[in-house]
Formats: structure tokens, C-alpha cells, sequence
């Protein structure tokens, strides 16, 4: 199929309509929360004991089965910003 014919097909199918740009924006993002992780280049493992979280609740973020509650995404912001500091404070 070309990519018109593809478009085409999509655009046809009454149950799966492309979003119009506000409801698009009402909806919530979900938190990118291998991001810190990768950024300061440590396996689940290291940043799971770093930070003093369970390994398999760092997996689960990660995998999507579960999402991180406030006071957990508000930790891994200040993780984000200022890891070595997060770190110092925890042991």
C-alpha cells in the first residue's frame, strides 16, 4: 500500500478517528521515568539501590505497569535535577 492508500484506509475506519488537537491536549502525558536513569547511565539495578527505591517497582515504572504516584514522580524530578545531591541525602 502506498502511504496515501494507508491514510486513506485509516480515515475510512469510523472507530479510529485521529484525535482533534484539544481533546489531544486534555490528555495526560505519562512520565518518562527511565529517563533520569539513562541520563546518568545506570542500570535499573544501580539506580534502584542508589536511590533507595525497589528494583522491581523501577522495573514496573519502566515497563508500564504501573505509574509512579506524586510523591514518587516529584522524587525522580529531583533526581533528574540534581542526582548526586538526592543521592548524598539518602545515605
Amino acid at each position: 500500500m502506498t502511504d496515501e492508500a494507508v491514510v486513506a484506509a485509516a480515515l475510512s475506519d469510523p472507530d479510529a478517528q485521529p484525535m482533534k488537537p484539544e481533546p489531544l491536549a486534555r490528555m495526560r502525558r505519562l512520565p518518562d521515568v527511565k529517563a533520569p536513569r539513562a541520563r546518568l547511565g545506570m542500570t535499573q539495578e544501580q539506580f534502584a539501590s542508589t536511590y533507595c527505591l525497589p528494583l522491581g517497582t523501577v522495573r514496573d515504572w519502566e515497563q508500564g505497569r504501573t505509574r509512579p504516584d506524586a510523591p514518587a514522580l516529584a522524587l525522580l524530578a529531583v533526581i533528574d535535577r540534581e542526582p548526586e545531591i538526592v543521592r548524598l541525602a539518602l545515605h
